[in-house]
């Protein structure tokens, strides 16, 4: 008779899972792409590259290792990340056992090594020619408010000092916001609409390796599961959005019990150029409104800070945080 997968005693299936997971490790290329990825999220290209070994054949190595559980997959428009298995589960132990067992020095996995840091380095700098195209604008609007410093100092404050086992950051940007709370968090993962600011965060958080990783995603559809966050923060996004409220209530889904909501925006203004020239939607936001939008959605003990700078005709930052209930 036969006996689906399902009807196996638990201890079976886990034992095959692992078998499974052994057998796709044992090939001496899935070896080097674990080895990669162990230093953060590649695109098939940048492993490919780094290999060198076609785009197809790696593929193939790929699905292989992502049915086994030691991969986790992210398509990103044409593009496809991979990353490893999320931290505190089966899988990520089993990628970081295989992982232990070779030699830092084998002259195979310096080569891919060397080549993987050529390219990064050429991430890197293509990230920073978009930055320098654009930074005049950014520049120009955050010279309307307190220094960033200031700001970033008032965001950890309002979010405690953790620390945190899950954040997620709602249109990641340049990934700064990840970088703030790096010591604080022991995974990160943010997503954002725009791929030039993806490429640009992916190149900044290279040094938090397998702890931070971006994606493609939309604020209204977040591309994470829900309930698992125990830290969301939605840093300078509400302006840009159709639906600020919209983007709050799924905001707050991401949490998990008792997680922390921070809101970074500006207060209510009317320099009417930032809606011109730079894409805002809406000019600032009153407390009323975030209040009232944070309580629908279950957010509780809200707490605001006000940053008002000393000229009456810049920007004022609010931060807004809260506890899920």
């Amino acid at each position: 008779m036969f006996i689906s997968q399902s009807q196996l005693q638990p201890e079976r299936r886990d034992a095959d899972r692992v078998v499974g997971a052994l057998r796709a490790a044992g090939e001496q290329t899935r070896l080097r792409v674990l080895a990669l990825l162990s230093e953060g999220e590649l695109a098939v290209g940048e492993i490919a590259q780094a290999l060198g070994q076609s785009q197809p054949r790696v593929s193939r190595h790929l699905k292989l290792l992502t049915e086994a559980g030691l991969l986790e997959r992210s398509p990103e428009g044409a593009w496809v990340f991979y990353r490893l298995p999320r931290p505190h589960t089966p899988e990520r132990r089993w990628a970081e056992a295989t992982l232990a067992m070779l030699d830092p020095e084998d002259p195979v996995l310096v080569a891919d090594a060397e080549r993987l840091g050529a390219i990064r380095a050429a991430r890197e700098a293509a990230a920073g020619a978009y930055f320098e195209r654009n930074a005049a604008d950014w520049e120009r609007v955050r010279a309307l408010h307190l220094p960033e410093a200031d700001i970033d100092s008032a965001i950890l404050a309002a979010a405690g000092p953790g620390p945190f086992n899950f954040m997620i950051d709602v249109g990641v940007g340049q990934g700064r916001i990840i970088q703030l709370f790096a010591d604080r968090v022991e995974r990160a993962e943010g997503f954002d609409t725009s791929r030039q600011m993806l490429a640009i965060a992916r190149a900044s958080l290279d040094g938090l390796k397998a702890k931070a990783a971006v994606r493609y995603g939309d604020a209204y559809a977040p591309p994470i599961e829900p309930g698992g966050a125990d830290l969301v923060t939605v840093h300078q996004v509400l302006h840009f959005l159709s639906d600020p409220a919209r983007a709050i209530d799924r905001a707050a889904r991401l949490l998990g019990p008792a997680g922390r909501l921070v809101i970074v925006d500006f207060a209510p203004h009317a320099l009417e150029f930032l809606r011109e020239e730079h894409a805002h939607r809406r000019l600032g936001f009153s407390q009323a409104e975030i209040a009232d939008w944070c309580a629908a959605v279950g957010i509780e003990n809200l707490q605001t800070t006000t940053l008002a700078p000393k000229s009456a005709d810049a920007l004022t930052v609010k931060i807004w945080a809260g506890d899920k209930t």
